[in-house]
This record gives structure tokens, C-alpha cells and sequence, in this order.
């Protein structure tokens, strides 16, 4: 299937109109309409009901929207495996949820510099169900995040397991309240059950952040306290920045490889590899 046609339906559905669609992709409204009548006679459906409010999906339209980003995701992905950057044997594209970015990821990223040079890398920030889609699809051959979800087409392995710890910018000793200026950060499922049973008169947080390094960057510009990975906040505490609150729960966070069934056996072994040295040397400094 032509790749304009999926990309034209996805820019209608963004935009719930063929006159923005159109405007978006520097083209007529009738190379719009065109495309969407050439993949509907493919499909056999129709996939849109356009009417003053714009336009908007069918059934059928519905159950295309599913498949169709995936479509575009390994039209690229091709793209990129068939155009190999000279010097280079094979492209591996991985993937990670933000806050693993830095420093986890960055620190694999030098590794596979110096242990692969002649392998291109593609990188890529997302959310876990994303990333976990584009695994399953073959777009990614390696995504790496905190809890991610089992489909076909991909496994999970345990890479490591990090841990949450409540800081904060009290100094022991001083009458002020930790708790006073608490930063409730989302750590997922897991973690707000733990935290519930750990804290239950804590139910209803003055500040709720569902990104832990903008919650840190908070927390240390104006004061506070929260739960944070305990790597990321060692240094601040090195520094006199951050204090650990005494008596308070701490939690395990484990971080996750999701792997394509669809990616080269060698590169993802690889890839692995990299990331298990990487949480080695995570152990080995949180080590007594």
C-alpha cells in the first residue's frame, strides 16, 4: 500500500478535516479526497463520514486507525535497515521511556560506541504502551522501560531492579516539616499501591508530577520532598542538596528490555548486552 495514503488518513484523523489535512500536507483538498478514495476501493470500506463538523471516523475507520501508525512505523524502520550508513554493517533501533534516558540510557549509548562502532544506531523517547507497540510491530528492535505490557511478538527480560527513595531538602535536626511540601511523583501501578498502604492519610497530595526529573528539578528549586531513584539523587545527597527522610519506606523499581521477535537475534543480543554491563555497574555502586 502506498505509504501517502496511510500518512493522508492519519493527518485527517489528527486534524478531523480534509481542508487541514490538506493545508498540513502542502497538497489540494482534492489530493486528499483522492487518496482516501483509492485506500477505501482498497479496503473495500469506507472510512470516514464528512459532514459541517469536519470528519469523522466509520467502523471501519476505527479499526484501520490500528493499524495504520504501525504501517508508516515499519515503512521507516525499512527505510532505515535498507539504507545502512557507509562504514556501517546494521542499524539497531531501541527504544526508552524519558526518565531512563539520563543517565541509564545515555551510559549504554557510549557503550555501543565502543564496543559496536560499526553499528548505526536510531534512538527514540516514548511512553510504554508506544514503545511497547512498536516492539511488537518490528519498528523497534529494543525498547527499554519500567512496566511495560506482554504482547505478541515481543519478551521481556529483567534487566534490574532500582529503588525508590524518599528525600528531601530538610536538614536533619531542622523544625521544619519534610512532609509539609511533599511532591507525590507517579512511579506507576506498583508504586501507588505501596505508597497507599505506606502512607494512607496521604491520599490527596498538594502536587502530583507524573515525571520524575521534573519533579527533582522542582524539588530542589524550590524544597520539598518525594520519591526518587535512589542513582539520581546520590549525588545531591553527596552535595548536602538532598537529605533521606529517616524511617521511610523505600520501594523497588525494576526496569525492563522488551525485545522484537522481528530484530536481528545478533544485534539484539548485543543491545543486551550493553544494558546488563550498564545495570552491573548500577549494582556494583549502590553496593555497601
Amino acid at each position: 500500500m502506498d505509504t501517502e495514503l496511510a500518512r493522508t488518513f492519519l493527518e485527517i484523523v489528527r486534524t478531523r478535516s480534509f481542508v487541514r489535512a490538506a493545508e498540513q500536507l502542502h497538497v489540494s483538498q482534492t489530493t486528499v479526497s483522492a487518496r482516501i478514495r483509492a485506500l477505501e476501493d482498497r479496503l473495500g470500506r469506507p472510512l470516514f463520514i464528512r459532514n459541517k463538523k469536519g470528519a469523522a471516523l466509520t467502523p471501519a475507520g476505527e479499526q484501520f486507525l490500528r493499524y495504520a501508525p504501525s504501517f508508516l512505523q515499519l515503512w521507516q524502520r525499512a527505510r532505515h535497515q535498507v539504507a545502512v550508513p557507509p562504514g556501517r554493517r546494521a542499524v539497531l533501533a531501541i527504544g526508552g521511556e524519558l526518565s531512563l534516558w539520563h543517565p541509564w540510557l545515555i551510559e549504554w549509548l557510549h557503550w555501543m560506541r565502543q564496543a559496536a562502532p560499526d553499528v548505526a544506531l536510531r534512538v527514540e523517547v516514548g511512553v510504554p504502551e508506544s514503545l511497547t507497540g512498536q516492539v511488537s510491530s518490528g519498528a523497534l528492535d529494543v525498547a527499554v522501560m519500567y512496566q511495560p505490557e506482554y504482547r505478541p511478538g515481543a519478551r521481556v527480560e529483567l534487566l534490574l531492579e532500582e529503588k525508590l527513595v524518599l528525600v528531601t531538602t530538610t536538614p536533619p535536626g531542622s523544625a521544619a516539616n519534610e512532609r509539609q511540601a511533599y511532591v507525590y511523583v507517579d512511579w506507576g501501578h506498583d508504586f501507588a499501591q505501596h505508597h497507599e498502604l505506606s502512607f494512607p492519610d496521604d491520599g490527596n497530595p498538594g502536587l502530583y508530577v507524573n515525571l520524575g526529573p521534573l519533579a527533582l528539578d522542582y524539588v530542589l528549586a524550590a524544597g520539598g520532598s518525594g520519591y526518587f531513584r535512589q542513582r539520581i539523587v546520590a549525588p545531591h545527597i553527596a552535595a548536602g542538596r538532598l537529605y533521606p527522610v529517616p524511617g521511610a519506606p523505600s520501594f523497588f523499581y525494576p526496569v525492563y528490555a522488551v525485545c522484537s521477535a522481528q530484530a536481528d537475534d545478533e544485534l539484539v543480543a548485543l543491545a543486551l548486552k550493553g544494558l546488563r554491563v550498564i545495570a552491573a555497574a548500577d549494582k556494583d555502586e549502590k553496593a555497601p
